[in-house]
């Protein structure tokens, strides 16, 4: 009788709908007993554990919690700034510069700020910057009773220590950490190595030096040898000077007789 009845009921409703209230029936009375199966929580007192790629807001990862201006990863860079499809990110660059996370001078945003109002959630943010400084956050309770100034986060309240990002995608942020550990090992190791060379090569005011001291030693090129100013020569008199004519003579002379033989 009740295989007659199954083909009956399979023949008239379908294999596909018994199937289908056989699950439902399943999980209706898996619900009063199985924590897997609940569907309702006591909220807000029950907090829901969100999957790891949940995402809402973006937020700004700083280093160290006790110092989260100082030890801020974003640089101002202002790449997210520009590649924001809502345009709901305002950076200004700071003017002076100050040492991050590893020790090294970098310009920091003296304003960062979100409208979380215009914000989509679309992570393009994040994956533009390259400094691994800006992170899709999970808080998802964001309601105000003011829609303006409310949601607009400033930068105090957008960073968030590197622990609290582990701890929404713990999986992501090791990643992001062994990279950037990798990455900081080659910068010490490249300036390691520029050191070591500055320090080997020879000081340009040693050759300098050693350069002067053999100039100084070294003879010059040979100079022409002036010649003497003659001293003037006094007048010589006409018969001692061969070459000078001798002079005419005088008219008394000429009207004298001659001498006789």
């Amino acid at each position: 009788m009740f295989i007659r009845v199954h083909l009956w009921l399979t023949k008239m409703l379908g294999s596909g709908l018994i199937q289908g209230l056989a699950v439902t029936a399943k999980n209706l009375v898996g619900s009063f007993h199985d924590p897997l199966r609940f569907t309702t929580l006591e909220y807000p007192e029950q907090q829901p554990k969100l999957p790891e790629n949940y995402r809402n807001f973006p937020f700004l990862v700083t280093e160290n919690a006790g110092d989260p201006m100082g030890t801020l990863r974003c640089v101002a860079c202002q790449i997210c700034e520009k590649e924001c499809p809502p345009q709901c990110i305002y950076i200004e660059k700071s003017k002076d510069k100050k040492p991050d996370a590893t020790g090294r001078m970098q310009i920091y945003p003296a304003v960062f700020d979100i409208d979380t109002s215009v914000c989509m959630s679309c992570q393009i943010c994040v994956e533009v910057c390259p400094f691994d400084a800006i992170k899709m956050d999970q808080v998802f309770e964001i309601a105000t009773t003011d829609r303006f100034s409310a949601l607009l986060l400033r930068r105090e309240q957008l960073a968030k220590p590197n622990e609290y990002y582990h701890s929404i995608h713990p999986t992501e942020a090791t990643e992001v950490d062994a990279r950037l550990a990798a990455e900081r090992k080659v910068a010490e190791e490249k300036a390691k190595a520029a050191a070591a060379a500055k320090a080997t090569a020879p000081k340009p005011a040693a050759n300098a030096a050693v350069a002067g001291l053999a100039e100084a030693g070294r003879p010059g090129p040979a100079t022409p040898a002036t010649k003497p100013i003659p001293a003037p020569t006094p007048p010589q008199p006409a018969s001692s000077n061969p070459a000078q004519p001798p002079a005419a003579p005088s008219a008394e002379a000429e009207n004298s007789p001659p001498a006789a033989a």
